[in-house]
């Protein structure tokens, strides 16, 4: 660590640039081509294959293994990206430990599985540094879609209804696109730029413009969409973040989880972003995670990741939590924030323990103090901006097993669509399977 002048409190430069940028390098190295057909030869390519089954986009992934195996990663990228658009960001980011290699045949003789996340890399990266696009359009349709987010869900969906001849365009809220891919992943999960060099790729396809800095509710409406266009995709995401509902949560340090990654993606130099001595994380998702390991990364001596309820209801999956652990992360369960404590500014927090009572999870008496300067907050998220003409339940847009809205001619899929599992690889099957049903429908 770098001397400061401050003992304690919110300071940039807690590490010198050399271990930041150590910190903030690829997690898992993509492999060569060598350990590519090694780790291919585990697999034995099952015939009713469990892994298939396990993915939300249906990946053929026996196949795929198989073209490695031959020494042919650019046709095993086309098997991945026929199903998954997003394949590569989703090799990164997918909880694969309890998705395909979660039921791999070898996880359950061996207690090692295949890696397919990793071969699942190797395949899509291999085409995408060769900066060709393998699809093409089919001829102009003259119909016209608009699409909301240019996260997963509606990057797939345009792509789907580019390659059928349609025109589509994008409007984002933020300045660039790519959705939960570019904002809201750990950097160390997507370095290199990956989320943007995906997203170029897949523009390769043609027939689809991206419009930034567009609210919907404030430079765009969906009345208006539906007016000049022949289909709508919602897939914007969920921008709210819940509140924590105790005193304190207004004093300077604390903050959203969410805007706290997404300014360390958008950041130029690492050592430069101020970060706490004392951080504590609230919630115990994948958002939690990313925030508390993160904090870690960048200089925080104590980080103290706690969560309601035990560990067993954890959003973040074991693989990711071990992880957190292993970067010096404290776990706490079953405590719930009651104070924030400071004069101005976060100084503690304070928890009670929680317990499952008979009328749901309920307060011990016993309340415990963790010293904070910084807090984040990663309790959930929730939609804003929807119009009010949508049936709503839950905090999600109502959808049927197509993706169809109460509304028309409207569609969505991702978070902010009921029955999505929040995660990259969901929005994306939501998305492309959407097009397919805007497709049909607009060509009725």
């Amino acid at each position: 660590m770098t001397n400061s002048p401050q003992t304690d409190g919110i300071v940039p430069a807690r590490l010198d640039p050399d271990d930041l940028a150590r910190n903030f390098d690829d997690l898992y190295p993509c492999f060569d081509d060598h350990e590519a057909r090694v780790a291919a030869d585990r697999c034995y390519f099952c015939h009713d294959a469990p892994c298939i089954t396990a993915c939300p986009t249906e990946i053929d992934i026996p196949l795929f293994i198989r073209q490695i195996q031959a020494g042919q990663p650019e046709a095993a990228a086309r098997t991945i990206f026929d199903q998954n658009i997003m394949g590569a960001m989703c090799a990164r980011v997918c909880p694969t430990e309890t998705l395909c290699e979660g039921s791999c045949v070898r996880q359950t003789a061996e207690g090692q599985p295949v890696e397919i996340g990793r071969l699942q890399r190797y395949a899509t990266d291999t085409l995408l540094e060769r900066n060709e696009h393998p699809y093409s359009r089919a001829e102009p349709t003259g119909k016209r879609v608009a699409v909301i987010g240019a996260g997963p869900a509606g990057l797939a969906c345009a792509h789907r209804l580019a390659m059928k001849g349609h025109d589509v365009v994008i409007h984002d809220a933020r300045p660039k696109p790519g959705g939960l891919n570019e904002y809201g992943i750990a950097a160390y999960k997507a370095a290199g730029g990956i989320a943007q060099a995906e997203v170029d790729w897949l523009m390769g396809i043609g027939g689809i413009r991206i419009e930034t800095n567009k609210v919907l509710g404030r430079d765009i409406t969906l009345e208006g969409l539906r007016k000049v266009f022949d289909a709508v995709f919602l897939g914007m995401g969920l921008a709210g973040v819940n509140a924590l509902r105790a005193p304190g949560e207004d004093k300077d340090g604390v903050r959203d989880a969410v805007d706290f990654i997404a300014e360390l993606r958008q950041c130029d130099d690492l050592s430069g972003l101020p970060i706490g001595r004392h951080v504590v994380v609230i919630g115990g998702g994948m958002t939690a995670v990313d925030a508390a390991v993160q904090s870690r990364l960048l200089g925080a001596e104590r980080v103290s990741m706690v969560y309601r309820r035990d560990r067993s209801a954890m959003g973040a999956s074991d693989y990711e939590l071990d992880h957190a652990q292993t970067e010096g992360v404290t776990i706490i369960t079953n405590a719930m924030p009651v104070a924030v404590h400071g004069n101005g500014a976060a100084r503690e927090v304070e928890f009670a323990y929680t317990w499952q009572g008979a009328d749901g999870l309920e307060p011990t008496g016993e309340t415990f103090r963790l010293r904070a300067d910084q807090v984040f907050k990663a309790i959930g998220q929730r939609l804003e901006g929807s119009p009010d003409a949508l049936a709503i339940e839950g905090g999600k847009i109502v959808v049927d097993a197509q993706g169809r809205t109460s509304l028309p001619g409207v569609w969505a899929g991702g978070d902010c669509a009921a029955g999505g599992e929040d995660l990259t690889v969901t929005a994306t099957a939501q998305g492309r399977d959407a097009a397919e049903d805007i497709h049909a429908s607009i060509m009725a």
